[in-house]
């Protein structure tokens, strides 16, 4: 009964999201404070109705009820009890359900928080994400059901794709839906305050903290599947420019794009109709990851289906959703100009200049991942765009948008500190030569000693930004430390966010250009050497495990007299005749090794993959700091005060 319980609770959320869709905004056009707060209760009932779906699903799972065709197909009655809960969302349909479950989440949020917001402009907000909420429920309840039976039931499942049995499964997706959902609320309120044909400071400030969330949130999922899929595909890298990769990526750089923007409109009442294109686009782009990972336009390790038709539907949703938010912002955009003009030569005008160079970025990332596809769909012909594209187009304007992110903190918003500007240019200028300098001497890298040293750039940058926010060396180091406490968390923030960057930037600089690997054919006892490790195939080894059967390697890593040993396994998972790799990690703060077993036989040898990987661990901890950054910011005073305030 489950099932039948969960399927019904679905249905009748759907119900709710279309009157949700239709009532607040009659009431919000005819003043009726009635209707608008049926929007408020309808957003809270369809999550209560849709979160008890999701419920069932998963108790379905962890059941092992197999009579439900999802649960057959994605689980096994010996799976661990985290792989069966993670199997209800490693499907197309489960992923879904997750998908809607979060975006009548922030629908909630929007009604519950939103108390102090002006009833019409909350009232058409609400409205917005329950067509959003509609559109998805009908696309899972018409083409995706979840609760599909199936008779007889088999006695036990295929289980969860051997891939995806791994503790990252357990957070990257939600982490990642969390960021690509929370930007719905920018996306529902920029639509809103089109309709209302508003959009001020109280506006910006009330949206702020959602966009970090969001921002925050997608980060971390971002992280985390770069994290899981260095150790887990083996692939020799933290990214690999994978189609369903970039098309993460792009919604995160609009918005941080969108993040700066708000700021702006919040403070200087600027970029206003920018701002709303922005909450627009971040959240289109979000739609665009839904569509690839679900139609089988782009072939990724990530995608969880090539169903053509199903990626119609989804299609016509991103349609929809993004043509006629953008068709209303045609119309409307410019009665929501703002007051204040931009000075180039100001905190704005730098603000101003990272939000292009953001875009530019996203762009970029866009032609990359789409161009090939276009291309094909044209004149057939099959083409790949690969990281060489990237280094050539992306890179160079990642390292003009740090220039620019040094230098515009260091700037006030009327753009009189020229003089202060001119001083730091200088002492950061000698930094980046010095630094930029040892490491071309040490390296022998003049692009890997540019990187470095524009990393060592932003990072005196942050310094000195804060040093001028506690004036140090200006009064007494006691006063300083008190000014230092007295900031608001957002400054805390600012000066993670923008050392996460700096670090980011120089690990993966380091990575890039300096790891190292070698792949050859080695027998028991013969070694392979890497950046001076020696990497010998010491010991094989064979058996069997609760649902797989494995082949095992010692092989063990040896630097100055300094032995380690690494273990790697070839799987063989009979259920769903797949095979995986397992590799052998050592991290560490300096280098990462690791190395991996492949095909062979103790009479030719077996192939064995060695890598060595300076600094990679430096880069998931930068990209954390980032999302530290914006959750840091969330406990800023003035955003609780502001949204009362409003």
């Amino acid at each position: 009964m489950l099932a039948e319980f969960g399927h019904i609770a679905l249905i009748i959320a759907f119900g709710v999201a279309l009157l949700q869709s239709v009532l607040p905004l009659l009431g919000a056009a005819r003043r009726d404070s009635r209707l608008m707060a049926f929007g408020d209760r309808a957003a809270v009932l369809q999550f209560i109705l849709i979160a008890v779906s999701y419920a069932a699903l998963t108790a379905i799972f962890i059941g092992s009820d197999f009579s439900v065709e999802l649960a057959a197909q994605n689980s096994h009655s010996d799976k661990p009890m985290l792989y069966k809960i993670t199997g209800v969302w490693g499907n197309h349909e489960g992923s879904m359900m997750l998908w809607i479950t979060m975006l009548a989440l922030f629908g909630a949020a929007m009604a519950v928080f939103g108390k102090h917001l002006p009833a019409s402009l909350r009232a058409r907000a609400v409205a917005v994400q329950a067509m959003i909420g509609a559109g998805f429920l009908g696309f899972i309840l018409l083409t995706s059901n979840p609760f599909l039976r199936l008779d007889p039931a088999p006695l036990d499942g295929r289980g969860l794709n051997p891939i995806l049995q791994d503790p990252g499964l357990a957070f990257h997706p939600p982490f990642l839906y969390l960021g690509y959902v929370g930007f719905s609320v920018a996306f529902s309120f920029s639509v809103a305050a089109l309709l209302e044909g508003r959009v001020d400071a109280v506006w910006a400030r009330w949206l702020r903290p959602w966009v970090l969330l969001a921002w925050s949130f997608l980060s971390i999922g971002i992280t985390l599947g770069s994290v899981w899929a260095y150790y887990e595909l083996g692939w020799g890298g933290w990214w690999m420019w994978d189609p369903v990769e970039n098309v993460s990526f792009m919604p995160w750089l609009a918005g941080t794009a969108l993040l700066h923007s708000v700021m702006v409109l919040g403070t200087r009442h600027s970029m206003a109709s920018w701002t709303v294109l922005l909450g627009i686009s971040a959240f289109s782009l979000s739609l665009v990851g839904t569509f690839v990972v679900r139609s089988g336009v782009l072939v990724s390790v990530h995608s969880f289906a090539v169903d053509p038709a199903r990626g119609v539907v989804i299609l016509g949703l991103l349609m929809a959703a993004t043509g006629g938010a953008l068709t209303l912002y045609a119309m409307r955009a410019a009665s929501l100009r703002g007051r204040e003009p931009v000075s180039v030569m100001s905190r704005e005008g730098g603000l101003a200049m990272n939000n292009l160079l953001l875009v530019a970025a996203t762009v970029t990332v866009f032609l990359g991942t789409f161009y090939p596809l276009f291309i094909d769909v044209i004149s057939s012909a099959q083409i790949s765009v690969g990281k060489p594209y990237f280094d050539l187009t992306f890179a160079p304007i990642m390292l003009l948008l740090i220039l620019f992110m040094g230098a515009a903190p260091l700037l006030d918003w009327q753009g009189k500190n020229k003089a202060g500007l001119k001083a730091f240019l200088k002492k950061a200028g000698f930094v980046f030569l010095i630094v930029a300098g040892l490491t071309a001497f040490i390296g022998k890298s003049v692009l890997g000693a540019l990187a470095i040293g524009i990393a060592a750039y932003l990072a005196f940058a942050t310094f000195a930004a804060m040093a001028r926010k506690v004036k140090w060396g200006k009064v007494s180091a006691a006063q300083s430390v008190q000014l230092l406490r007295a900031q608001p968390a957002a400054a805390y923030g600012f000066f993670l966010a923008h050392m996460g960057v700096a670090i980011f930037t120089a690990a993966a600089t380091v990575m890039t250009v300096w790891a190292n690997e070698d792949i050859r054919r080695v027998k028991i006892g013969e070694s392979i050497s890497v950046s001076g490790y020696s990497f010998t195939l010491t010991d094989m080894s064979s058996g069997e495990r609760d649902n797989y059967s494995y082949l095992s390697a010692d092989i063990t890593a040896e630097k100055t007299g300094r032995k380690t040993v690494l273990k790697s396994e070839r799987r063989f998972y009979p259920v769903r005749e797949m095979l995986t790799t397992e590799a052998g990690f050592q991290y560490s703060a300096g280098a990462t090794i690791f190395a991996a077993i492949g095909d062979g036989d103790p009479d030719k040898g077996f192939i064995l993959r060695a890598y060595y990987h300076p600094g990679v661990v430096w880069i998931w901890i930068g990209a954390f700091m980032m999302a530290l950054a914006g959750f840091v910011s969330l406990f800023d005073k003035r955003l609780r005060r502001q949204g009362r305030d409003a």
